[in-house]
């Protein structure tokens, strides 16, 4: 999901999940700006919403994620940014067999057990080359047209997902509103079962959060991670009416596994961020 400004967060129960036109202009899948912590508390007089509880919809989940990082952008061939890219791709090395994905074996179900996942593979492209913005249906048209005409990028299948990374200066317009505006990232699903996210290059102050880049990077990454897998087709796995899905709950709420920072992930089993 993005990660946005609370205000806009708590307007994810407006959304009713089976219409694609409403989910599009719904923010849930966002990863929230960072903001000051006395923002994120309720004003005086206003009520406290109800305690999280993810509930599960009934809806597809990654058992086995098979991630796939896409980065578009010539800056991505050259230093500093190919470095920064594969320690991106070493990150997902070790988190899709980490503490992480296990933590998500409490959301398995009935004929659907999450475990680890793998990093199946990775590219760059160039082309087209990029200006100061896109739109997430630009992004779905050339993730769609890469999947059919580039021959080093799998096919999509029920545990594929597509990470998608944006250069320096590149903002995505998404649902109405903008990357470094008001989210840092999002996941969603388009077409015949196409599960994807996308990573904007942390411009601003909202999306660093007072990390480097590889840190918020790999943050915002692990929270869509996290909400791909338990919820994959935005609301219909796990979610939350008020609160959101997994990683909404705990958004910016960080910590170190291995060498990378992570994001805390909801865990209705303790009923806390961990």
């Amino acid at each position: 999901m993005k990660r946005t400004s609370k205000t806009i967060v708590r307007n994810k129960s407006t959304r009713s999940p089976n219409k694609k036109t409403e989910r599009m202009n719904d923010p849930i899948r966002i990863v929230p700006l960072h903001l000051p912590s006395e923002l994120y508390r309720p004003a005086e007089g206003i009520v406290a919403p109800p305690a999280a509880q993810l509930t599960y919809r009934g809806g597809p989940l990654l058992q086995t994620v098979k991630v796939f990082t896409l980065f578009w952008g010539q800056t991505w061939q050259t230093s500093p940014n190919s470095d920064l890219g594969k320690q991106i791709n070493q990150f997902f090395k070790f988190v899709l067999s980490s503490a992480l994905l296990d933590q998500l074996a409490e959301y398995s179900v009935p004929g659907k057990t999450i475990g680890h996942g793998s990093l199946i593979g990775t590219a760059t492209i160039t082309q087209p080359a990029l200006s100061h913005s896109i739109t997430d249906a630009a992004i779905q048209q050339r993730l769609q047209q890469e999947i059919k005409s580039n021959s080093s990028i799998p096919k999509p299948d029920a545990n594929t997902l597509y990470f998608i990374y944006l250069p320096p200066g590149t903002a995505v317009v998404q649902g109405g509103s903008r990357s470094c505006q008001a989210f840092c990232g999002y996941h969603d699903t388009f077409g015949s079962g196409i599960y994807y996210a996308v990573m904007p290059f942390p411009n601003c102050a909202g999306c660093l959060g007072g990390l480097s880049s590889l840190d918020a990077l790999t943050s915002t990454s692990s929270h869509e991670l996290c909400e791909a897998i338990t919820d994959p087709i935005p609301g219909q796995g796990w979610y939350d009416d008020t609160h959101g899905e997994i990683g909404d709950i705990c958004a910016w709420k960080t910590r170190k596994l291995g060498n990378y920072t992570v994001q805390l992930e909801w865990s209705n089993k303790n009923n806390s961020c961990r």
